[in-house]
């Protein structure tokens, strides 16, 4: 996900519940998702070389790709999961409908 500029980064959130790691620019919203080199790999935008040895070495290291991957799924699961993100909505926009700001 070699992107310049990136609000959050829906894709690799996809990635990451289909247990695909992604490598990533480290930009906008993707380090809420991605810990380096635990889950996935970021890199500085523009640093093509970096974001092709990073690829490499996962498709070359199953293990490496393996422990990532079940990091990726787990963070979605744990972090963005329908189940957490609902709730979390649900009780922002009851306390915006009961005047009681966005904080």
């Amino acid at each position: 996900m070699p992107s310049q500029l990136e609000a959050f980064g829906l894709a690799a959130l996809e990635a990451a519940a289909c247990r695909v790691p992604t490598v990533a620019t480290l930009q906008g919203g993707v380090p809420e998702l991605i810990d380096d080199g635990r889950n996935g790999r970021l890199l500085a935008v523009g640093d093509v070389d970096g974001m092709a040895r990073a690829s490499i070495e996962l498709l070359q290291n199953d293990a490496l790709l393996d422990q990532m991957a079940t990091a990726a799924r787990q963070t979605a699961q744990q972090n963005f999961c329908a189940s957490r993100i609902i709730p979390q909505y649900e009780a922002f926009y009851e306390r915006i409908i009961a005047g009681g700001g966005a904080a």
